[in-house]
């Protein structure tokens, strides 16, 4: 919807990727919340629904990267809301929570539309073709750059 928005209006371009980062956000913070004070209740319906593979290896990446997996499941075409569950169900700290879901949604939202303001009508078909592979290509890059940095350390 950005995307066809931000086609239709170039010039609202960042004002769409604010009000879309807001409420992803917001949605965020309201399937931590799920997570967070309702793990009795949902545990048993995440396993017992075609989700539960993805919720146990997503809860191991949660204790190994924290944050950074936050940043990039807001970022990646991934189902953002599982990992906002999940995150809850954790008891992840809320602020890097929040300052990890600012940042992957805002990434994520601002890059369409900073690409939609710029280029617009002359990239249009391209974009809605490549757009998944520009996401995965991006989360590959930060992977590396994360890996790097930490075997430098």
């Amino acid at each position: 919807m950005l995307l066809s928005m931000g086609l239709a209006k170039p010039s609202s371009s960042w004002r769409y990727a604010l009000i879309a980062t807001i409420f992803s956000v917001l949605g965020g913070i309201f399937g931590y919340l799920i997570g967070y004070l309702g793990i009795e209740l949902i545990e048993p319906l995440i396993h017992g629904s075609s989700y539960a593979a993805n919720y146990e290896k997503i809860s191991s990446w949660f204790s190994y990267y924290g944050v950074w997996i936050v940043i990039l499941a807001g970022f990646t075409p991934l189902p953002y809301k599982l990992f906002t569950i999940t995150a809850g169900v954790m008891q992840m700290p809320f602020l890097p929570f929040i300052l990890g879901s600012i940042l992957g949604r805002g990434l994520r939202f601002f890059l369409v539309s900073g690409i939609m303001y710029f280029a617009g009508k002359r990239i249009q078909n391209k974009l809605r073709h490549y757009v998944d592979a520009i996401g995965w290509s991006t989360v590959i890059i930060f992977v590396i750059v994360y890996f790097f940095y930490r075997w430098k350390s």
